[in-house]
This record gives structure tokens, C-alpha cells and sequence, in this order.
């Protein structure tokens, strides 16, 4: 592992934050070191390990304190600040080691009653492991070449042959009071150690400066690895494996881990250390031990869900064998469920019981998650697991904790509030495609959706806007030109391959040819028909092709125009492929209603687009004797009507469950333009 400490930039961050009330040089070179450490992700990952610091801050009352200043909740140590280290009062933290037992309850109030700041977040559930060891600065991690050697049934001998006394060895104790007690009595047993193996659990070093404290930590990992490199990798025997298509297998398998209102983002991960993992005829053995270390549980599940390659080769085969495999995956999970609770006699509320591992050999990793976030953590933490296992294997043989200590892990409180309790958003999970999504209605629409939770996948032709678009909403983009029918095919593959489905769509992307019909030319009518009839219905029949082979119902739903029920005068090439629009919606309506497919248009009038321009509007608006701006508002309610309004007509139209085949009005009121 390199040692990335740099005089320069440690400074840098001493002049930039000691100042800073409630910081000082020793809390900002804990920022330093911390964020050295979570940027390195064979050490920590998604808010895992923690770090601290022993210093002296002063009070509200101006007066000298001694504190504790660790990890808090929530907080991630590679972008980790000041405020993400809240001060715990010293002594008293420190006095907690004279009880004879403490609850996880009483230990997390005992911490905020000892906080400097009320408001800062929680401090770490490990503060008190950081407040009973006596040096100066701590740092923890999970690193995977640590774990490699802890996570064995000789796991002690293994760290005493690697370091030779350096290191301490500390027997799993989920976190907390006990194990902060039991960590500072194996230390004082040999205080001159320069850290702690928690076996199954991670590394502690510790020193009497940031700088020493962090390069132990680099030294401890380095020297695992170089113990595990000088062992020959276990050779794996060729198999041969059908070749797989991703984009096929992502909406059967997801539709089929999609259960009543559940539904999983997915995401692949395809690297050569992954294919040789999943391509390991020993896969069915290795996978199944469990979890490199029990904090993952919250995130992966203990065990992964298995397919094999070749009935999922074969289309009509493939579901049958994810359902069988998940039923008994399911079924498996709720007997551990049941055995633990009945073993311990607790009155714990069973989790879903869905993997959030998949592994497939011949394609690779599966994560998913009920959102995109989610399943990129579980990807990011499992990736890691492989080198663990692997590495492990190298030098003996790779074992996880028994099943009772990570279901203690996997339904702790503590554990669980990592996940968030907020209610979820109305649309999460669910993957919606926006056409035309660079401005206008579509920018209007892909905010309002992405507000609601949805994952995006944003295309139009204007590649600047669009990404600009796709980097605010943290959306999958692609440049397309609606017109053209196979790269319309190819952008739902790849919003399939980003996110494992589709669950609707908005079709909106749109242009506004005027003239009229008797003086027009074929080729411009044409041309209209392209973008505003024959792309719409590229876009629908690509969409509901994957939303059948999910089995989970969704959405089509299209831009529409008022016009369709109440033509203008020179509108006529606009006009007919929109009414044409109406009439290919309620098709879908008809033809897939029977697949929970719901369909509707929203038929929106003098919306500030850009489909017309300046001049365009102005002429428009003298035609009726009226003002530009009084040409917005000409309406029933005397109100413009905004590119935001008809979002939300395209929202409801998402979430009405009961609704298909609808056209919405979104003009201010236009009795003229009434569908009925």
C-alpha cells in the first residue's frame, strides 16, 4: 500500500482549519489522515471504519477541555470535515469503563450527554473502544489484506506469524461496551503494541501523532499483502460458459426480485477479478460462507443468490430458474430468520428476505438495491469481499462469523439506522427514460421525477445541455436523435444495462413545423411525422419490451398537444402526427393493459419551450390582438401555464395506479380543445 502523506498538503490543511472554531492543528491533521485513509478503498468503504483524536478544546464557557474527537454518524472519512468529528468530554467518557455493563441504548445517550456540541451528529459506535485506549491519535479500518488473515479459523496465529507481536489480537465482539473493554484490556496486556487485529472485524493502529498513527496502519496493511502475495494463487480449473446478454437477463431477473411494491435497481460489475470468482467451479462453496466482515450484512445480505449459465442462456428457461433459486433463497433466509429469533427469544421483525448479491457465472456480480445508490454500495462492498476471499484461500481457508453473531449484526439498531428510516419517495426504485430531457417540459419533467425518487435515463440531441442536465440530477444520458429507430433501441439497452429495467417512460422530445396544408410539401410533413409520430412510437414499443419481460406493469406516457382536438390555422404539419400521438397512446392502452401497462398523453398548450421562437410567438400573439406575454396567458384561469405544470400532469399520470389510456389537459382552459 503507498504511503500518501505529504508534508505539504498536511500543512495546507493545518492553515486552512485550525482556526476554525471548535478545530485546532490536532483536529485538523485528524481531518488530513482521515481522509487519506477513506480514500483508499481497500481500507474503508461507504462511511465504514472511523477515526480519532485526544485534544483540548475549549467550552461554551471559554474554559479548557479535554475531549475525544471521533467519526460521527453519517459522515464519510474520505470527504470527512471538522464538524464530522464531534468532541466527547474525556474523562467522563473514559469513567463509562468502570461499569460492570452498559446497553447499546445507554451507551449512544452516554455519548451525546457527554458531547461538546448538541448538534453535532452521533458519535461512533466504537467511541468508546477510541476513549479506553490512552493514545493520542486512532485510526480503524476493514482493510481487505487485514481481513484476508482474520477472517480464518487460525486467524491468531496467522497476524502473530505476519507481525510478529506487533499487533495485538482481539477476539470478535460486536462493537460496543464490550468490545471497547475488551480491546483496552488485550492492549494493556502488551502495551507496547502498535495496533489491534479485531479478528473477523478490521485494524486498529494507533500513535502519538497523525503521521505515525496513519503510516502504521500503511505498514500493517502493506505487510499483509506482501504475505499473500508470496503465495502461489490457487489455480482454478477452465469451464466452459455460454454466453450471456446482460440487457436480456437485468428485466427478467429484476421483475422477478420486484415483489409487491418492491422494486431493485440493479447493477452489473463484469471486471476479470470478479469473472474469475463467479467462473470458479468452486463458486457454490466459496460464496456461500458469508460476508468478509458482519458491518457488510446491513448492505449485501450474509449470502449471495447463485444462478447457473445455462438455463439462463435460454429465454424461455431463464425465468423459471431465477424463480425456483429465488424461492429458495427466500425460503433459506426466513429459516435463519426463524432459528435465530426462536434461539435467542427475540422479538425482532424479519427484513425482506431478497438477496442483494447476485452472482452469475459467465456475466458476473449483480448488485441490487432499492435505489441506485444502494446498489452501487452493495456492488462496491462485495467487489472487495472477492479479493478477501480469494486472498484468504491463499494462505488458509477463508471463514465468516456463525450465523447468530451477524444476524445480531444484521438486525442491531445501531446497524440498522445507517440504512436511513425516512419514509421512501413515491417513485424510488423505479427507472423512468425522459426524451427531449435538455429543456423546456423535459428538463421540467426529469427535475420533477428525480424529485420524486425515480432514476433517470435522459436523452435528446443537444449533448452540452443534456449533460449538463444528467450531472445535476445524478442521471444516465445519452445524445440521441429520436428519428432514428435503432438508436432509440440501443438508448433503452443502455438505460436497461445503467439500471437492470425500465419502469416507464416519457415521451416528449418535439418539434413545432408550421405552414399550411395546401401549401406544404410532403417531405416537411414527413419530417414532422418523424419526430412526432414515429419516434414516440420507437420509444414505446423499445420500452414495453422490456417492461413485459419484467412482469411488473409501468408507464408510457407522451407529449401530446392540445392542437390535437383543436387545430390552429398553419398548424396543420404539428397537428396531425400529435392527434395521431392521442390515437397511438390509447392503442397501447388497448393492446397492453393486460401487462399492467398504463398509458397516457398530456395535451399542454402555450408553454415557453423554444419549439417557437420569437418571432413565431409575436406573430401568433397579433393574429389574436394581444401582447406576447398576454399570448401565455390567454386561457380560462388568465394564468401561463409553465413547463413545471405539465410535469406534474406527467407525474400524476405515473402514479395513477388505476388510470390508463388518459389524456390530460394542461392549458389554463381551453373549452375549445376539451377532449370530451
Amino acid at each position: 500500500m503507498q504511503n500518501r502523506w505529504s508534508d505539504a498538503d498536511s500543512r495546507a490543511l493545518v492553515e486552512q482549519y485550525a482556526q476554525q472554531p471548535g478545530c485546532n492543528e490536532d483536529v485538523a491533521l485528524r481531518v488530513y489522515t482521515s481522509r487519506l485513509i477513506g480514500r483508499e478503498p481497500s481500507l474503508v468503504l461507504h462511511g465504514g471504519g472511523n477515526t480519532s483524536v485526544k485534544t483540548t478544546l475549549r467550552d461554551d464557557l471559554g474554559h479548557a477541555v479535554e475531549v475525544l474527537c471521533v467519526k460521527g454518524s453519517g459522515w464519510d472519512l474520505g470527504d470527512i470535515e471538522p464538524e464530522g468529528l464531534p468532541a466527547v468530554r474525556l474523562d467522563s467518557i473514559q469513567a463509562l469503563r468502570e461499569l460492570d455493563r452498559l446497553s447499546d441504548e445507554a451507551m449512544v445517550n452516554a455519548q451525546r450527554t457527554r458531547m461538546l456540541d448538541a448538534s453535532g451528529p452521533n458519535p461512533s459506535v466504537e467511541t468508546l473502544l477510541h476513549a479506553f485506549l490512552p493514545h493520542k491519535f486512532i485510526d480503524h479500518s476493514h482493510a481487505d489484506a487485514i481481513l484476508a488473515l482474520a477472517d480464518q479459523a487460525e486467524g491468531e496465529r496467522l497476524v502473530g506469524e505476519v507481525f510478529g507481536g506487533r499487533l495485538g489480537v482481539v477476539p470478535y465482539v460486536m462493537p460496543g461496551f464490550e468490545l471497547a473493554r475488551l480491546a483496552a484490556e488485550v492492549y494493556e496486556a502488551g502495551p507496547g503494541v502498535e495496533g489491534l487485529v479485531l479478528l473477523q472485524h478490521g485494524l486498529f493502529t494507533f500513535g502519538a501523532t497523525a503521521r505515525e498513527s496513519y503510516e502504521r496502519h500503511v505498514r500493517a496493511v502493506s505487510e499483509a499483502e506482501q504475505h499473500v502475495a508470496l503465495r502461489p494463487a490457487r489455480a482454478t480449473a477452465d469451464r466452459t460458459l455460454p454466453d450471456l446478454s446482460y440487457a436480456d437477463l437485468a428485466p427478467i431477473l429484476r421483475g422477478r426480485l420486484g415483489e409487491g411494491e418492491r422494486r431493485y435497481v440493479l447493477e452489473l460489475r463484469s471486471g476479470p477479478e470478479i469473472r474469475a470468482f463467479v467462473d470458479d467451479p468452486k463458486l457454490a462453496d466459496l460464496s456461500q460462507r458469508g460476508v468478509a466482515t458482519p458491518d457488510h450484512v446491513i448492505r449485501t445480505k450474509n449470502l449471495p443468490l447463485l444462478l447457473e449459465p445455462g438455463p439462463l442462456a435460454d429465454a424461455e428457461r431463464a425465468g423459471a430458474h431465477i424463480e425456483e433459486r429465488l424461492a429458495a433463497y427466500r425460503e433459506a433466509y426466513g429459516a435463519y430468520v426463524r432459528r435465530q429469533i426462536e434461539a435467542k427469544g427475540s422479538d425482532k421483525t424479519p427484513l425482506d428476505p431478497d438477496p442483494r448479491i447476485v452472482l452469475v457465472p459467465g456475466l458476473g456480480l449483480i448488485a441490487a438495491g432499492p435505489h441506485a445508490k444502494a446498489a452501487g454500495i452493495a456492488a462496491d462492498l462485495y467487489e472487495h469481499t472477492v479479493p478477501v476471499i480469494r486472498d484468504a484461500e491463499a494462505i488458509g481457508r477463508y471463514r465468516a462469523l456463525p450465523e447468530g453473531d451477524l444476524f445480531d449484526m444484521e438486525y442491531w439498531s445501531l446497524e440498522q439506522a445507517k440504512l436511513g428510516k425516512k419514509a421512501a419517495p413515491a417513485l424510488e426504485g423505479q427507472v423512468v427514460l425522459v426524451t427531449g430531457a435538455a429543456g423546456g417540459i423535459g428538463a421540467a419533467t426529469a427535475r420533477g421525477f428525480a424529485e420524486a425518487g425515480a432514476e433517470l435515463f435522459l436523452v435528446d440531441r443537444e449533448e452540452a445541455p443534456l449533460a449538463a442536465m444528467a450531472e445535476e440530477l445524478g442521471a444516465g444520458w445519452r445524445v440521441l436523435d429520436v428519428t432514428d429507430e435503432q438508436a432509440v433501441a440501443g438508448s433503452v439497452e443502455a438505460a436497461v444495462r445503467r439500471f437492470g429495467g425500465i419502469d416507464g417512460a416519457v415521451s416528449n422530445a418535439g418539434i413545432a413545423p408550421q405552414g399550411r396544408m395546401h401549401a406544404l410539401g410532403s417531405e416537411e410533413l414527413r419530417r414532422s411525422f418523424e419526430v412526432n409520430f414515429f419516434a414516440h412510437q420507437s420509444v414505446a414499443s423499445a420500452v414495453t419490451r422490456v417492461l413485459r419481460a419484467q412482469g411488473m406493469g409501468g408507464f408510457l406516457l407522451f407529449n401530446a398537444s392540445k392542437s390535437a382536438f383543436n387545430p390552429g390555422p398553419e398548424f396543420g404539419p404539428y397537428t396531425l402526427p400529435k392527434s395521431a400521438v392521442v390515437t397511438l397512446m390509447k392503442q397501447y392502452a388497448v393492446e397492453n393493459g393486460d401487462a399492467g401497462i398504463r398509458t397516457g398523453a398530456v395535451n399542454a398548450d402555450r408553454i415557453r419551450t423554444g419549439l417557437l421562437n420569437a418571432n413565431d410567438i409575436a406573430a401568433r400573439a397579433r393574429a389574436r390582438g394581444l401582447e406576447p406575454d398576454d399570448y401565455y396567458r390567454a386561457n380560462l384561469l388568465g394564468r401561463e401555464v409553465l413547463a413545471e405544470d405539465v410535469a406534474d400532469a406527467f407525474l400524476w399520470l405515473a402514479q395513477a395506479r388505476s388510470t390508463t389510456g388518459c389524456v390530460l389537459t394542461v392549458d389554463g382552459g381551453n373549452i375549445a380543445a376539451s377532449p370530451r
